[in-house]
């Protein structure tokens, strides 16, 4: 084993390498502090000095004595968990001198990589944005609910955010903003009942400051659900406790959480109080630029305690969204319990527990908590449901259940990856919050859909978005009963899409590019700049090809699951009353003999309509047309499938009659594209007149100019008047479906593209894209990977993989994780890396494993059947539960039930 060994001295960082196991012979390094540089920077050097050396891991020869790392130093005045550091920068596990002399270097090295891959870690105290998103970052939740992983003891300031999320509980504000009103639809921020705190000898309550806090470590253990915080507090009057606070979600009883909540005296004996809150007086402020808005969605109506318990009733303002939340506190491991206080205050209930302590003894109490509310609980019950369950309840149960969950969890959708450190447990994370986000869904008992921010923060307001497209597909291949019930979610809305679709002066079902509680369009009119403060015409809800993702969603569903039921029942009806809105938006012009279609958005966002326009949108977006001839040819294809009265009856339903199935094919032919000689598609027709944008000039002048868009308003300039994209918008057709999917759809459109148009194209957008969206990494890692151009796939896929760990978006994700861009890394893993396209209907196999990976293992529930796949860097082991067909180039490969196949390549 190749180490190297890093002794900590007070200006320096000395390095010893060794090629055999942490032995002689050594090559020494030394690494001299820079006063001037920050931590991080001074460690960089560190990635400089060892370049060319292949290394397995590293051993810290003098790191300081903490119960909850190994692996922290003291340095320049400052503690950091230097193990962390490095094993984000140089991929390989740390291990202290005192784990390799217990227990030997190979296991110490084993150990320390398994847990790195089953934990997302933080250490230390951070402020503002920063701790907004490492809050997000670890959020527990079941998918009915999402808990900021904020400290128990925070109440919301700039710093900390501890907020509450139901899925699908929503609440509309009106504010006047000069002298208009403002309507705005939210998530709501439901009661804070996670508080908990302490006090000393009847003093004030602990807050969260840094004064008092010596040490702070959090842990999120992913393998158990469980969020661990310890934390070391030096009170101002010289008392030292040790906190340790974990919890936990209910994963099967899905009301319900748990605290464990234990304090330890260092340095003292006398009395301790616990406080415990549920506060009522919260609002939504997660998000500074909501902040002009009215933020006040609930109103308390009623708060009682009895015992040890103590409960709050309440409604949201104008949705009357009925809610009760009920909390109990107790202290463990005592025959007797305490007397607790209760203080009403205005608003918020407060329990207070005081008890007896002696020095180095460790009091443990726990708090259990359970929200209904009148969505998924009839109203007359739902005090009846809360009381009952807090009777039962305790952090034991809820933990073990939630151990049960996620072990069958890990079991059905694990994704192993060899030889990578990083990408195992990012890759895990984004497992783990797909759960946190929807796993509650799955009952059909909730009329929900997942938001684009999962229940983590409330950005977007919560709203659901085409993001789905980026994460259904790997729900359906583990979980397609919680695929079902979210597309239950867009059919129970297709009434609100035909009378969307019917105010626009269109025919059949338009759904909104923002959707909420009832399916109506949530998009603002107005956009606040946050570089200029002032408001901008948003023109975001003309992104029509929000209903083509729904579409989209429904067939590949029903082609991965084989639930043709749905599709009968549910999913044509979707399709066809989709596709005949966009019948109603095409016009013909007889002179081109071509359709076009007008007054549209592409997924780029920055381009809302023409220069100097009249009108707002844009004519012929590329992908938009696409997808539209695609979706045509499916339902012609599908016609003759689906059994005659079935699609009679549908058809009724959605007015779609026979005449229409012509119109459709005539349409699917003749769309209108705008292609240059060189092959180059337009992003819509009229792209090429708009002139380039000088990008050095921007970079060099403001740094990151992801968001153009806002920069170019504060210069008083527009981004429709240049060839600027804030995300993949020409090509999106090739990541939803594939090259060969797409070039039959252009040739049938009467498009011939020249030898390797697909590389210029890539390579053209690439060079207009400024990747303002972390869904724009995502597609053109695919679109890269398809091109075999692998090192700027890999590029594009880490990125988007550290979008969220790293918040390279400059403090996005304090309002919330990118749920769509973590469900489209796992499907980059499986789909293209690993090779198994199950999106069609075979199964093809075409690996393109990234070269430091030695392997991925994952597998998947494909119609009906569960597939075990392994793959390697020659091989392709694959294994059904029953006899089946898979495609490898071209060419079938007959599996047997339960045998290995392996297939070289």
């Amino acid at each position: 084993m190749r180490t190297i060994a890093l002794r900590v001295k007070q200006d320096s960082l000395e390095l010893l390498y060794s090629e055999k196991d942490n032995q002689a012979p050594f090559r020494n390094f030394i690494i001299t502090y820079n006063p001037e540089q920050t931590i991080g920077d001074n460690l960089e050097k560190i990635k400089v000095v060892l370049a060319g050396l292949k290394i397995d891991a590293a051993v810290l020869l003098n790191s300081l004595e903490y119960e909850f790392s190994d692996t922290i130093i003291g340095i320049n005045h400052n503690r950091i968990d230097i193990g962390l550091a490095l094993t984000n920068m140089l991929n390989i596990p740390v291990v202290s001198q005192g784990d390799v002399e217990r227990n030997g270097l190979l296991k110490a090295v084993k150990h320390k990589e398994h847990y790195n891959e089953w934990h997302l870690d933080y250490f230390g105290e951070y402020e503002k944005k920063r701790n907004y998103g490492q809050e997000a970052m670890l959020t527990v939740g079941n998918g009915y609910f999402g808990l900021r992983g904020a400290y128990v003891e925070s109440h919301a300031d700039a710093d900390n955010y501890p907020g509450t999320y139901v899925a699908g509980v929503y609440n509309q504000l009106t504010t006047k903003i000069g002298d208009r009103d403002v309507t705005n639809e939210d998530l709501v921020n439901l009661p804070n009942a996670q508080f908990m705190t302490f006090g000393v000898d009847d003093q004030p309550p602990f807050t969260i400051n840094k004064k008092d806090i010596q040490d702070i470590y959090r842990s999120l253990d992913l393998k158990h659900g469980v969020l661990r915080t310890a934390m070391h507090v030096q009170l101002s009057t010289g008392h030292d406790l040790s906190i340790v606070t974990t919890k936990v979600a209910n994963m099967k009883n899905w009301h319900n959480y748990a605290i464990h909540y234990a304090v330890t005296p260092l340095n003292f004996s006398g009395s301790l109080q616990i406080y415990s809150e549920i506060d009522g007086t919260v609002t939504n402020g997660n998000v500074e630029r909501y902040q002009d808005f009215d933020q006040h969605h609930l109103q308390i109506t009623g708060m009682s305690s009895r015992e040890d318990k103590m409960y709050m009733t309440g409604e949201t303002k104008n949705s009357h969204i009925q809610f009760v939340v009920g909390s109990n506190l107790r202290e463990l491991n005592q025959k007797k319990q305490p007397q607790i206080k209760v203080n009403n205050l205005e608003n918020r209930l407060q329990q207070v527990l005081s008890t007896d302590v002696s020095v180095h003894q460790t009091y443990e109490f726990e708090k259990n908590v359970t929200i209904y509310t009148d969505r998924e609980t009839p109203a007359e019950s739902l005090i009846d449901n809360v009381n009952h369950d807090i009777q039962i309840s305790s952090y034991e149960q809820t933990a073990k259940q939630s151990e049960d969950y996620w072990k069958n969890a890990w079991n059905n959708f694990d994704i192993k990856i060899d030889t990578d450190i990083t990408s195992q447990k990012l890759t895990r994370v984004n497992l783990f919050h797909t759960m946190v986000s929807a796993a509650a869904v799955g009952s059909g008992k909730l009329d929900a859909s997942v938001g684009a921010r999962g229940l983590h923060g409330e950005a977007y307001r919560g709203h659901v978005f085409w993001d789905e497209m980026f994460v259904l597909p790997f729900y359906t291949l583990h979980y397609p009963t919680l695929t079902k019930q979210l597309l239950m979610y867009r059919y129970r809305r297709l009434d609100a899409a035909r009378a969307y679709a019917k105010q626009e002066n269109y025919e059949g079902a338009m759904y909104p590019w923002q959707s909420g509680e009832t399916g109506d369009e949530q998009s603002q009119f107005l956009h606040l700049n946050p570089i200029t403060h002032q408001w901008d015409p948003d023109n975001s809800r003309l992104q029509r090809h929000v209903s083509l993702a729904i579409a989209y969603n429904v067939i590949n569903y029903t082609q991965v699951s084989g639930d043709h039921e749905f599709m009968d029942k549910y999913g044509l009806e979707m399709l066809l009353s989709i596709a005949k809105f966009w019948i109603s938006a095409t016009t013909y012009d007889p002179k081109e003999k071509r359709y076009s279609i007008s007054h549209v958005m592409g997924p780029d966002e920055f381009h809302e309509n023409y220069p100097n326009a009249d009108e707002p949108g844009l004519t012929n977006n590329t992908y938009t047309n696409i997808m539209v001839a695609w979706l045509f040819n499916y339902l012609v294809e599908l016609q003759p499938q689906v059994p005659k009265n079935t699609f009679k009856n549908v058809q009724k339903k959605s007015e779609f009659d026979d005449s229409l199935f012509d119109k459709m094919t005539d349409i699917s032919h003749k769309l209108k594209l705008d292609i240059n000689k060189n092959g180059i598609m337009a992003q819509f027709e009229g792209y090429f007149d708009l002139p380039a944008l000088d990008f050095d000039a921007y970079r060099r002048k403001y740094g990151d100019i992801s968001r153009i868009d806002r920069i170019l308003k504060a210069e008083d300039k527009t981004p429709d008047a240049y060839q600027v994209a804030k995300q993949a918008d020409t090509l999106m057709a090739y990541y939803v479906l594939n090259i060969k999917e797409v070039d039959q759809i252009l040739n049938q459109l009467g498009y011939h593209m020249p030898k390797e148009y697909l590389t210029k194209n890539i390579q053209y957008y690439l060079n207009r894209t400024t990747h303002g969206s972390t869904l724009s990494r995502i597609v053109y890692s695919v679109l890269t990977e398809m091109d075999d151009n692998m090192d700027q796939s890999w590029s594009l896929f880490s990125q988007a993989l550290f979008s969220d760990y790293y918040d390279i978006q400059g403090g996005t994700t304090a309002e919330g994780i990118h749920l769509g861009v973590m469900g489209a890394t796992l499907m980059i893993e499986t789909r293209n890396y690993g090779g198994v396209d199950s999106l069609g209907r075979e199964i093809n196999l075409h690996p393109n494993l990234p070269a430091k990976w030695t392997s991925i293992t994952f597998k998947q529930f494909i119609r009906g059947h569960w597939y075990n796949f392994m793959i390697t860097q020659s091989q392709i082991h694959v294994t059904a539960d029953a006899d089946s067909t898979v495609q490898f180039k071209n060419k079938p490969i007959e599996l047997k039930a339960n045998q290995e196949k392996v297939i070289d390549y």
